[in-house]
């Protein structure tokens, strides 16, 4: 006799991710439960700065799935008010040397052949932008499309309201498996739970979480630093960042990079970022990172040397070889799913990816086209075969 089956799908992880799939599995009808070995936004989302960006990805399928996403976020912030402390702010992405705005504006032009609005400043309209700014900058670029949410508060919320089971505190130790190699279910150390799906939202668990079923996923973690400032007036009024972020985000390089990153908050800290580098899990204050960001904030805002910051907190973003996420189907485990690997971009894709989910899940045409993002494509031969 079969085991009656506890829910449809269980989702691993009640961060961000976790949080948007089992809101869209939900209301595609299905029985959701979510599982974490922690709270709900214990790990990166708590950690996060709650960036929805386009501005910082190049055509191609990341861009493709963050306008999904951004659309979709539009739509939950309209639902859910100022709960979520949803903000559209816009981004502004600043050159900081003439030969800078030339390689800026040939990015852009390639964002906006992809559907992105992304329009040009120049040194007068800038100022009017952004007053605060450092004097003498040669011009930047516009994008009305980059937003904002408080991560923890809207993880939370999102949770909630998909009505999901949420079990916190417990571990998941193994993945159930029918005699054919089926997914039907998940081991805790609270007991087993009992379901034909299973989504990995594990974000920088997820190579554990996937070894659990017996494949590859090669997810690492990449540290991060965040300066958070005494609240203040409202002096940055976008998400402001030096163009070569872009590039610092697309780095295979495992030591620390840094590129100033700066916003202002509706709580009015204004936050610093941003750091990565990868050393495993390592929790150990990096006093190099941290003057950095300072010393890079203070370049782009001069006002902010006088400013005192209150603290700093870390992060790490899952990383993948080739900075796309997992998302969709495993073929090597049938019914196990995955949803992480999104490095620092998991707040904004986020929506996009729980929705492709859902759609999976219930059998549905995804919105995109989910090649790119197979969690197979690592997958060794001996796996492949």
């Amino acid at each position: 006799m079969s085991k009656r089956l506890t829910c449809d799908v269980v989702v691993i992880g009640a961060g961000m991710v976790g949080a948007v799939c089992a809101l869209y599995a939900a209301r595609a009808g299905l029985g959701v439960t979510v599982v974490d070995r922690g709270p709900v936004a214990g790990g990166t989302t708590g950690a996060g700065e709650g960036n929805i960006l386009v501005s910082d990805k190049e055509p191609g399928p990341e861009l493709d799935l963050a306008l999904l996403s951004g659309r979709l976020w539009a739509e939950l912030a309209a639902e859910f008010g100022k709960s979520v402390e949803y903000e559209a702010k816009g981004g502004v992405v600043v050159a900081t040397s003439p030969g800078g705005l030339i390689a800026l504006e040939r990015f852009a032009a390639g964002q906006r052949a992809a559907g992105v609005t992304a329009r040009l400043v120049a040194p007068d309209t800038l100022y009017a932008l952004e007053p605060h700014l450092a004097p003498g900058l040669p011009g930047a670029v516009h994008y009305p499309q980059d937003a904002q949410v408080m991560p923890a508060l809207a993880a939370a919320h999102l949770l909630k309201a998909s009505g999901a089971r949420l079990l916190t505190g417990r571990t998941v130790t193994d993945i159930l498996r029918t005699p054919d190699g089926a997914v039907r279910g998940v081991r805790t150390d609270g007991g087993d739970l009992h379901a034909p799906a299973v989504v990995n939202a594990a974000g920088t668990w997820g190579a554990d979480l996937a070894a659990l079923a017996g494949v590859r996923l090669p997810v690492l973690p990449r540290r991060g630093f965040v300066l958070v400032t005494e609240p203040l007036p409202r002096m940055v009024h976008h998400k402001v960042y030096a163009a070569d972020y872009v590039a610092d985000v697309a780095s295979d390089s495992a030591a620390l990079q840094t590129s100033p990153v700066v916003e202002g908050t509706a709580a009015g800290p204004v936050l610093i970022g941003a750091s990565r580098e990868r050393v495993g899990f390592d929790r150990a204050f990096s006093l190099p990172a941290v003057r950095a960001l300072a010393a890079g904030a203070t370049r782009l805002f001069p006002f902010l040397e006088g400013v005192h910051a209150m603290r700093a907190y870390l992060g790490f973003r899952p990383y993948m070889p080739d900075h796309l996420p997992a998302i969709g189907p495993d073929p090597r485990v049938p019914g196990l799913h995955h949803a992480c690997g999104h490095e620092g971009a998991g707040i904004g894709l986020a929506t996009g990816t729980g929705q492709l989910i859902a759609q999976v899940l219930t059998d549905k045409a995804p919105d995109l086209d989910l090649a790119p993002f197979r969690p197979d494509r690592f997958a060794s031969p001996e796996e492949a075969a």
